[in-house]
């Protein structure tokens, strides 16, 4: 991955991921505007899950999609980072989360301190049936949870900011 690339820029990889290639598309809408690298939302424009399309060239493929807080409770003091918000698998490939089995139920975010973000990893499951629900929401690993279900690395990933509603501002970028 460049330096340059939104995951780096906004630590993604480095805090969540290690460096990947991206090869398959993930496009996720919460009602109609889709989510881009560092983009920000209020809490109450993401009450709802998420819209969620997988690319890819085959449907007999199969995906797992996680959507964790690396910032939680707060940015300063992650002490119960990650958090695991909503977990979906067996996806096929060229449709969307409704055809998966959503093992862990979407949590709307929530934060009430400082900025965070809200990552959406996408991994290439082995097979149907292979990953299944992990035993908490807090202090879950994306890089465990991969490596304990065979999934390698991610083949896409995608992430927002957020903050409480009264919230102002933005999340630096480092450069």
């Amino acid at each position: 991955m460049e330096k340059n690339d939104p995951l780096v820029l906004g630590r993604v990889v480095g805090d969540v991921l290690n460096p990947f290639k991206r090869s398959v598309d993930l496009d996720v809408f919460f009602k109609l505007r889709k989510v881009n690298n560092g983009s920000e939302y209020k809490p109450s424009d993401i009450v709802s899950k998420p819209r969620v399309r997988i690319g890819g060239d085959d449907w007999s493929k199969f995906y797992t999609l996680v959507m964790i807080d690396p910032d939680a409770p707060n940015p300063s003091d992650p002490i119960i980072k990650e958090y695991l918000h909503w977990l979906i698998t067996d996806i096929p490939g060229t449709t969307g989360t409704p055809f998966g089995n959503d093992v862990v139920c979407y949590n709307n975010p929530t934060p009430t301190i400082g900025i965070h973000r809200y990552v959406f990893v996408l991994f290439q499951q082995l097979g149907r049936d292979t990953v299944y629900r992990p035993e908490f929401r807090h202090n879950f690993n994306t890089l465990e949870f991969a490596k304990n279900y065979n999934l390698g690395s991610p083949v896409s990933a995608v992430y927002f900011n957020c903050q409480r509603e009264k919230g102002s501002g933005g999340r630096k970028i480092q450069t």
